[in-house]
């Protein structure tokens, strides 16, 4: 088959100094290759006269013209696995339930799919969710799209047991559930953003059983929240009626309506507002027009609140001219003529496999995926980098880890990133990391922060402990997220199961709200996990050389299933110093399957027996 050449990034930097802009880098490009054609002759030492002057002479051979490299069109068809619907689309609920029907049990499927709705009003409806589907609302405010009806997830695919409902969405809806009560009951990597329930919220599976969760932003909940069963949760910049109950860590942050601070009994750690937050950014129609447009919501400094109370959101717009609209199939080469080129990134579901990184490189850059867009790096490259510059935002995919081993898989920030991005962050939301179960994948680090001021908001970094190719060595992956940058803030943090530190911390001034762990439950024996003279490696480590850090709301659990003698020293390390400051710390053992010696560094009560009780430090030091 012929080959056409492609401009790597590099190149079209180069030709292009003022990609930053966002115009196109062909026109420029002409350009520069215009006038060095003129400016040829003298470069070389020769005469600029008219041929005229050696009448006799022949004519030199025509230099051959360079390719034109044809610019990558924006916008275009959302593909099929997007099902846009409005209030007059026939057999609507017929449709959910196809795509119920293919998603509900399919944990480690290839099927993914986004279910989105115009702004109306719709009746009737039960949109059950299974995995890899994403159902949103097209209005600029949840008010604008209304279900007199359910967006349900439930637990019946697997006994009960919600403990396993990853990678779903709901965003930017109104509902009316119908008995007065939705049910949403889900464990990581399933958000709950921008939503208005004219009722309550049920975070537990019928019949109460086992749920490992959760995420909530940016929603009105009218009613009460019942977590039943849900062991933590975190909800942030929200308004809500009243909260039941707590198990062993709820986590509030900007929340109208929150408990009061009582951690750890009942076991609420309250923060009356957000420090930073930027909500991330949802596709709409146009309500003149009915074109696709991406809404990109402003920063918010101390937020408390939804955004949208007050009508039209603060922030900005792209027509969807402005993205490319990737489809499955597409290369890692030609994402990045698009991204060079000055395009967004619009990664319709389905899955990418990578031969090389996907290279923002420019400012404001926005990479949005739909219905769980899954990239898997091949032959151990990094799946996306992100450079040292201001405000991208990266939302609403998954990076699935290839078999053959990436030392990284999700780079945010250059080694060395030193720029302040304090008034414009990049932002990390919905973007979820895998090491196995899938497949046997391997990486010996997820997610690396370098940038400055990075918001990382609700991520789920994971190494497999269920599924295909999952094993201590078959899905090896030593570290989960290291932040290398300063003034790095996460809300919403779950990071689970790697083979030595989940969390390492080395950034200064970082701040992380809520953190949600589990010890890797396959370790063989003690001496797998041993850290020097210490027990095990801690789920969250701030480096020794770090003199300001504050958390709030942190939980390690153990359960070694393999070998349930293995004894963890501490959940959490960090240098003893007035300006590392931990707020609401506990660490579990899940029915004595292993046990701490103690909470944060020596500090804190073991934890001892079968009982699955946590051992609590209220304020470190």
């Amino acid at each position: 088959m012929p080959h056409t050449p492609e401009q790597s990034p590099e190149q079209a930097a180069r030709q292009s100094p003022g990609q930053s802009t966002g115009q196109p880098a062909a026109p420029r490009r002409r350009a520069v290759l215009a006038a060095a054609a003129a400016a040829a002759p003298a470069l070389a030492g020769v005469s600029a006269a008219p041929a005229a002057a050696t009448p006799h002479a022949p004519h030199a051979p025509r230099a051959p013209r360079a390719p034109r490299t044809r610019l990558l069109p924006g916008g275009g068809d959302l593909g099929p696995n997007v099902l846009v619907l409005d209030p007059s689309t026939p057999d609507i609920q017929a449709r959910l339930d196809e795509v119920f029907r293919k998603q509900e049990s399919a944990q480690f499927g290839t099927g993914r799919y986004a279910l989105l709705f115009k702004p109306g009003t719709y009746h009737g409806l039960n949109a059950q969710l299974g995995f890899y589907t994403s159902i949103a609302g097209l209005g600029l405010s949840p008010d604008d799209t209304t279900i007199n009806g359910d967006v349900t997830v439930d637990a019946g695919w697997f006994g009960g047991n919600a403990t396993q409902n990853f990678w779903r969405s709901a965003e930017n809806l109104a509902l009316v559930p119908a008995n007065g009560t939705n049910r949403w009951a889900v464990a990581q990597a399933a958000p709950f953003r921008r939503m208005h329930v004219h009722g309550g919220l049920n975070l537990a599976p019928t019949g109460y059983g086992w749920a490992s969760g959760g995420y909530i932003a940016d929603s009105r909940i009218e009613g009460q929240i019942g977590p039943y069963s849900q062991q933590q949760w975190y909800t942030r910049d929200s308004a809500i009626g009243s909260w039941l109950n707590g198990v062993w860590n709820m986590v509030f942050s900007g929340v109208e309506g929150a408990p009061a601070q009582s951690f750890p009994d009942p076991p609420y750690t309250t923060l009356e507002t957000t420090p930073v937050s930027r909500e991330k950014p949802f596709p709409y129609v146009d309500g003149g027009g009915g074109a696709f447009r991406v809404f990109l919501p402003a920063k918010r400094t101390d937020a408390r609140g939804v955004s949208w109370g007050n009508g039209t959101p603060r922030g900005t717009s792209l027509p969807l001219s402005r993205f490319y609209v990737a489809r499955p199939g597409v290369t890692a080469a030609t994402l990045n003529r698009a991204l060079a080129q000055g395009l967004h990134l619009l990664l319709t579901p389905g899955i990418y496999h990578l031969d090389r990184p996907i290279r923002v490189d420019r400012a404001d850059t926005v990479v949005l995926g739909l219905g769980y867009a899954t990239l898997i790096p091949d032959n151990g490259v990094t799946a996306l980098k992100v450079a040292d510059v201001d405000g991208v935002r990266l939302a609403g995919f998954l990076v699935d880890a290839g078999p053959v081993n990436s030392p990284t898989l999700l780079e945010i920030g250059p080694r060395g990133a030193c720029l302040d991005h304090s008034a414009n962050p990049t932002t990390v939301q919905d973007v979820f990391v895998r090491i196995g179960g899938a497949g046997a994948g391997r990486a010996t680090t997820g997610m690396v922060v370098n940038n400055r001021h990075t918001i990382v908001d609700h991520t789920w970094v994971w190494r497999a402990d269920h599924g295909d190719g999952v094993g201590w060595e078959t899905n090896r992956a030593d570290y989960g997220v290291v932040v290398n940058g300063h003034d790095v803030l996460a809300t919403g943090l779950f990071v689970e199961h790697f083979n030595k530190y989940d969390v390492q911390w080395y950034g200064q001034r970082g701040r992380t709200i809520f953190f949600q762990n589990e010890k890797a439950y396959d370790a063989p024996n003690q001496a797998a996990v041993q850290n020097g003279p210490l027990k095990g490696y801690a789920a969250y480590k701030v480096g020794d050389d770090v003199t300001t850090h504050e958390a709030w709301g942190l939980g390690s659990y153990c359960y070694y299933n393999v070998d349930p003698t293995i004894v963890q020293h501490h959940g959490f390390a960090a240098p003893n110093t007035p300006g590392v400051k931990f707020h609401d710390l506990l660490v579990i053992s899940l029915g004595g399957n292993g046990q701490y010696e103690a909470v944060i560094n020596d500090t804190g009560a073991p934890t001892s027996g079968s009982s699955t009780v946590p051992s609590t430090v209220v304020s470190y030091p």
